[in-house]
């Protein structure tokens, strides 16, 4: 799915002059934890959110840094955190590294952005335009439906090609001691295996897969002459 399909419309934005009180009163009300920060004319320039607002609280009860401590510190940060705690307008407080996408971003990037920037909720632009937020909640639908909405159907000689690819590609999976069979769209898992972590991880990627409609695991502890086995 793509971003113009999982973005939410009939956004809550503020413009960089409204101030913090109204902003966070505003978040309150409509029950979300950041928004957009866009001019007049809807180009983005910055996100506020309830950590923006968390943080400046923080910075404010946080003791004073002496004068040792400020020789090895910029001024620019120090002026940075000054216009942080003490400004009045969402401009001061928001954050202005966005990582935003355009709306022919797939989920699969959308996901990649949230997971490696730590964030929830990635604005999509048209032209530099605010048109859309895919929230980790819009990005879940990408989970649980295709792109026509039904679940896809394949043979199971179909699943065993897709899984035995999908397997090649993983340097966790040995092939010498772990195997599979697929019958009426049920994968089974067996073989040689010590480790959760790799069980969980064949599970999931099975799981994955378009037509598997469940997952049965079947493994078993390689014995001692296996050395080094997983």
């Amino acid at each position: 799915m793509l971003a113009r399909d999982l973005m939410s419309t009939g956004l809550l934005t503020f413009v960089p002059d409204m101030g913090l009180e109204a902003a966070a009163r505003a978040m309150a009300e409509r029950g979300v934890s950041g928004a957009p920060v866009v001019r007049e004319d809807g180009l983005l320039v910055g996100i506020i959110t309830e950590g923006d607002l968390i943080r400046r609280l923080a910075d404010a009860a946080a003791p004073k840094s002496g004068w040792f401590a400020r020789m090895f510190r910029a001024a620019e940060e120090d002026a940075a955190r000054f216009a942080r705690v003490r400004g009045r307008t969402v401009k001061d407080a928001m954050t202005l590294d966005v990582a935003s996408v355009d709306e022919d971003a797939t989920a699969e990037q959308i996901a990649h952005i949230m997971e490696s920037r730590g964030v929830r909720r990635v604005p999509v632009l048209r032209d530099g335009v605010l048109v859309g937020v895919v929230s980790r909640a819009d990005l879940l639908r990408a989970l649980i439906i295709d792109e026509t909405g039904t679940a896809l159907a394949r043979s199971d000689a179909e699943i065993r090609r897709a899984l035995s690819a999908a397997l090649r590609e993983q340097p966790w999976f040995d092939r010498q001691l772990m195997f599979f069979d697929v019958a009426d769209g049920v994968v089974r898992l067996h073989g040689f295996c010590g480790s959760e972590d790799i069980r969980r991880a064949l599970r999931v990627l099975a799981e994955g897969l378009p037509g598997v409609k469940r997952v049965e695991t079947d493994f078993t502890a390689p014995p001692p002459f296996l050395l080094g086995a997983r």
